[in-house]
């Protein structure tokens, strides 16, 4: 593949004047300018986004920092925002921390070196890392990262609402909760509001596990289950956690929904394709990614946000598992 040297060197002319011809940047005559152009078109030379970036002090690149690509949930976002960035004639540069200080540092270098024109953030960030931050655009997506960066985020309080209503409607009296890790505010939002709901029915007893989302194992559930075998209804906070629930009660014999009713959180495709399928607080997740997208876009274009953190409404989606 040609590179910016191979074109200088077939239009007999300096790096310089070729990078003033691909930016439009600076003064070259019309001469020079046609045989560099035609250089271009001869040897198929496509300009490196990050070194064009490097010469007008920005990007068209957006960054999207996350976890792990393992949740689908936030592979559903990307794939729309990486769709709109595109239309907006942006691309995007993806990286995963998996809440490693120090990758994460390295990644905050690199979007501050190549000048990336926003960033996009869907991971806990260390304290060290908040005071990284480059100066650019930063939406957080599902999180508050910090009180002064705009954020897009559903109403967990509300599906913890949803989901308590849910059981107790149905007749639950003996309820477990699978949390995830209380430490982060979507799933400590989750279980206030469940547990609110609850604590106006005294006959429902309550009892709860904290799971980390990424790194649970069956062995816990399973654990906890069999220390509760009196269960009928269970709220989990993330689907993968609802579907390993639904492998362990088979495993203990129950029925669901018959002996047991469970609601799970996300709604991700396995919700359709678990036996029974999983009823689930469903995230509204088109709905966050474009929010967050054309938030970010306003911050780029210096333009003013309607609201500075933005929580949308989430809805119970009910499947065979709660009928």
């Amino acid at each position: 593949m040609a590179n910016i040297k191979d074109v200088a060197k077939r239009a007999n002319v300096s790096v310089a004047t070729v990078s003033r011809v691909v930016n439009n940047k600076g003064y070259v005559n019309e001469h020079t300018r046609i045989l560099v152009e035609n250089a271009i078109k001869e040897l198929n030379y496509v300009p490196n986004e990050v070194a064009r970036s490097l010469f007008r002090k920005s990007s068209k690149i957006i960054g999207i920092m996350l976890y792990d690509l393992k949740n689908e949930f936030f592979n559903e976002m990307i794939s729309r925002m990486e769709e709109i960035i595109y239309k907006h004639g942006y691309q995007t540069m993806i990286c995963t921390t998996g809440e490693d200080p120090e990758r994460e540092k390295k990644y905050l270098q690199m979007f501050a070196t190549n000048k990336v024109s926003g960033l996009i953030i869907c991971s806990d960030i260390s304290p060290a890392g908040i005071n990284q931050l480059p100066d650019i655009p930063i939406v957080a997506l599902e999180r508050i990262v910090k009180d002064t960066l705009p954020s897009i985020d559903c109403d967990n309080v509300m599906g913890g609402q949803l989901a308590a209503e849910k059981l107790a409607s149905s007749g639950c009296k003996n309820i477990l909760q699978f949390t995830g890790p209380l430490n982060l505010a979507c799933a400590d939002e989750r279980s206030n509001g469940f547990l609110s709901v609850l604590s106006d029915f005294p006959e429902i007893s309550t009892h709860s596990l904290e799971l980390d989302f990424n790194t649970f194992t069956e062995i816990e559930i399973s654990d906890f289950l069999n220390k509760h075998l009196e269960v009928d209804g269970i709220f989990a906070a993330s689907d993968r956690i609802a579907s390993s629930v639904l492998k362990c009660l088979r495993t203990l014999g129950k029925n669901v929904p018959k002996d047991v009713k469970v609601i799970g959180f996300d709604n991700v495709s396995i919700t359709e394709m678990t036996e029974p399928t999983l009823s689930t607080i469903a995230q509204p997740v088109y709905e966050m990614s474009e929010l967050a997208i054309h938030t970010l876009f306003k911050l780029i274009n210096k333009e003013e946000i309607d609201e500075l953190h933005q929580i949308i409404p989430v809805k119970l989606v009910e499947r065979e598992s709660t009928k």
